[in-house]
């Protein structure tokens, strides 16, 4: 069995959302109990992560780790079209991941204890992000 949901996510720029509590939703509506969970994002300036979703400051971070590791305005980029931050968020998307697949088990994305799911904007400013969750699997 094959169940898919898209979502539409409004960032407020540069940073993470987290989807978890969003995606078990789509996997419990599914009623698969054992499978498999990818998650999708349709853009090239945004990826997706599964980090420890406790303690805020290990987001804030990977962002100042980011911001040194692709700085926006950095002159060997010429591909400035949209602004100085343009190139540097498709490295970035391309450094991290546009989609993540995740074991299904008990009828829950099968997370460790400190595992979140977010979707991280490396825009500077607010975007709409199509995120698509496709769910495969056995029901029990």
């Amino acid at each position: 069995m094959i169940h898919s949901e898209s979502m539409q996510i409004s960032t407020r720029g540069r940073g993470t959302s987290e989807l978890t509590d969003q995606i078990q939703g789509i996997v419990a509506r599914s009623g698969i109990d054992q499978g498999l969970c990818t998650v999708f994002v349709h853009h090239t300036s945004a990826s997706l992560i599964i980090c420890e979703n406790a303690d805020p400051s290990v987001r804030s971070d990977l962002e100042r780790y980011t911001a040194r590791l692709v700085p926006d305005g950095d002159p060997i980029f010429r591909h400035t079209l949209e602004g100085p931050d343009d190139m540097p968020a498709h490295i970035r998307s391309i450094l991290t991941q546009t989609s993540l697949t995740i074991p299904i088990a008990g009828g829950r994305c099968d997370l460790g204890t400190w595992q979140g799911i977010f979707l991280w904007e490396h825009r500077a400013h607010p975007h709409r992000r199509r995120v698509t969750v496709s769910v495969m699997g056995e029901r029990s």
